[in-house]
């Protein structure tokens, strides 16, 4: 219903409509008028906006003459000059009931009842508070241009609404689902149903639920649940709003229902006509007939494919990459396009495989950042001084990071179900023996980020809110290919204990609950704890590696000594072996090493073994505990 064509020939019917009914007012033969109201509608390529409002909303003949009479008082000053001239108070300058019932064909009082078209439709308000047949009758002004062949969403709408138009990406999956849920609903008779499409691919959904709109000749509006009002009037008036923009706009709606109260939302849906779709991570408990489609991020191949077909020629200069990209990030639909829109931007001589690899990182940290503490890795394999079994368990947990495609896509690991697909690794050992440097190192050999995560600030003693808390973090975690590093996670397993009440059972199932999203996480998720023995065998058993950093002994200490200054850090002779017999972990190790050279900058002389032990002198104050002589013995 638009072009100059239609628009010049609907105001022709309009006008021819507006001398009908000024006639039939004046109680003339309207014989020649009617012939030319049929000649205008010959001209018209698409029905008038006036007759696919009367069908959509089933307006009855004088309901229709009403609206018109309505609308002809605002348009057609001739018509509004008859209204004056006939009414029963002459130069009232509107339309009346009255003048309504009086003077147009078909009369009927149910026309202008609450529950009737034009007044449940709000197409018709009445204005004034005098009595029903003599108060002022106006026509809803977005229902006026309309008519006017001046068709745009309804203003009162706008805060809240806006249209979605496309085309996007879609995997093959998710057109198979796009087409099954058309076939249903072409298949449906009568009022169409509410379709929730469920899963963690927020694009994807949004792509869907456009493409089988479009299929159907309609648009598509997108409204929050959170702006849906919680009273029931202003909700009732929305949904109003909206059902009357489903016929006038010819569009389908697009609830956003994730954290929505269920009462309002089922309230809202319930009383919203057209088609609808909701879509969310679960299904949203609603009473209105509803079909129901899960829509997840793409799988590693999907994935791939995706790149290639948004990448279009730059794909082919990527050659492997775009493999471990697929693997390693599982990006929504709508970022893989926004990322390859820029990549495609990229000059000439951009190494296009780094580039992509960065803008993957980058893409996906928005989400995570308020919730975790990103950590930028300094160390390297050479920095993480360890017994050579915790060195090659590490090798390991990089390799399973690396190999994941090709052992759960293409050797088939992961068609035999998505449990125990996670990397899930447990770091335990006393403070300072390098668990956090050892995952910084992971992060700087797979060049991913690093996230930490303090557990202390997560555990709730309200039940149900830590898994609230875990639950966001995992979420925004999803796609981003980041490793997780869950630091001191005491503070969850030392609440494990042999069950006696409901708060022993609770902590225990708050552990359960973090190692389960740690299984189902894509990417690699860390523990830290200095109380292994917390943990039963029951629970070790969901986790891919255990990783015990041992206490250092003289050989080990005697090592990180000789590692720990920088190349540029002036030294005095330093005797590695003296140093070597203080008996504390790594960390306190780099704790002195650091105090000592400040202690020597300030002194503006090089580092030797006296600033060393002034430094762990100070270091010793922490622990409340003076290092004995024979451990510094000879140093100074």
């Amino acid at each position: 219903m638009s072009g100059e064509g239609w628009t010049a020939a609907n105001q022709r019917v309009l006008v021819a409509e507006f001398a009908r009914l000024k006639a039939r007012l004046a109680g003339e033969d309207g014989a020649a008028l009617e012939q030319e109201l049929s000649l205008a509608r010959a001209l018209l390529p698409a029905p008038a906006a006036i007759d696919v409002l009367a069908d959509a909303f089933g307006l009855s003949p004088f309901e229709r003459d009403v609206l018109l009479l309505c609308a002809g008082v605002e348009m057609h000053g001739a018509l509004a000059a008859q209204c004056m001239l006939t009414a029963e108070a002459p130069g009232q300058p509107f339309l009346t009931f009255a003048l309504a019932l009086a003077r147009l064909s078909e009369p009927h009082w149910s026309a202008l009842a609450p529950v009737g078209p034009l007044r449940s439709w709000r197409l018709v308000e009445v204005r004034d508070e005098r009595a029903l047949t003599s108060s002022r009758l106006a026509i809803d002004e977005r229902v006026l241009h309309y008519l006017a062949g001046v068709n745009y969403l309804d203003p009162r709408l706008r805060s809240t609404m806006h249209a979605h138009s496309g085309p996007g990406l879609l995997t093959e999956q998710h057109e198979a689902i796009a087409a099954a849920a058309l076939a249903a609903l072409e298949s449906r008779v009568g009022e169409p149903p509410l379709l929730q499409l469920n899963g963690d691919d927020a694009a994807g959904k949004l792509e869907i639920a456009r493409r089988v709109a479009a299929n159907l000749e309609l648009g598509l509006h997108v409204l929050r649940a959170a702006d849906i009002p919680a009273n029931v009037h202003e909700a009732e008036a929305l949904a109003v709003l909206w059902s009357r923009e489903t016929a006038l706009l010819g569009s389908a709606l697009l609830v956003q229902a994730e954290d929505a109260d269920p009462h309002t939302l089922a309230r809202f849906l319930e009383r919203v006509a057209g088609l609808v779709f909701v879509v969310a991570r679960q299904v949203a408990p609603v009473e209105r007939g509803a079909l129901s489609y899960r829509v997840d991020s793409p799988g590693p191949a999907q994935q791939k494919s995706l790149w290639c077909d948004a990448l279009g020629d730059a794909a082919a200069q990527l050659n492997g990459t775009l493999d471990t990209i697929a693997a390693q990030f599982r990006l929504k639909t709508g970022a893989i396009v926004r990322t390859a829109t820029a990549l495609r931007q990229e000059p000439a001589g951009v190494d296009l495989g780094a580039a992509l690899w960065r803008a993957c990182r980058e893409s996906a940290r928005a989400q995570l950042e308020g919730l975790a503490q990103r950590v930028e890795p300094a160390a390297g394999w050479d920095d993480l001084v360890l017994p050579e079994s915790q060195l090659a368990t590490l090798r390991q947990i990089a390799a399973h990071v690396r190999q994941r495609m090709r052992v759960y896509e293409e050797w088939g690991f992961g068609q035999k179900g998505a449990r125990g697909l996670g990397i899930s690794v447990l770091f335990s050992g006393e403070s300072g023996t390098g668990k956090t440097m050892a995952a910084e190192v992971l992060a700087n050999e797979l060049e991913l980020d690093l996230y930490r995560i303090d557990l202390s600030s997560m555990v709730s003693k309200y039940i149900g809110e830590t898994e609230k808390n875990l639950r966001r973090v995992f979420d925004a975690a999803e796609h981003s290919g980041a490793i997780l590093l869950f630091d001191e996670a005491d503070a969850l397993f030392g609440k494990r204990s042999e069950v006696k009440d409901s708060h022993d059972r609770y902590a225990n199932i708050e552990v359960s609950y973090l190692l389960q999203c740690m299984e189902a996480y894509r990417g690699l998720a860390i523990l830290t704890t200095n109380l292994k023995n917390s943990l039963d065998t029951a629970f070790q058993r969901r986790l891919r590696f255990v990783v015990q950093f041992p206490f250092p002994d003289a050989e080990l200490r005697e090592r990180i000594w000789r590692s720990v200054f920088p190349l540029e850090t002036p030294l005095e002779t330093i005797d590695h072996a003296k140093l070597a017999q203080l008996n504390v972990a790594g960390g306190n190790i780099r704790n002195i090493a650091l105090n000592a050279a400040f202690i020597a900058a300030e002194a503006a002389v090089p580092v030797g073994m006296s600033h060393l032990l002034l430094a762990a002198r100070s270091e010793a104050t922490k622990r409340e505990r003076p290092y004995s002589d024979a451990e510094t013995r000879g140093w100074a």
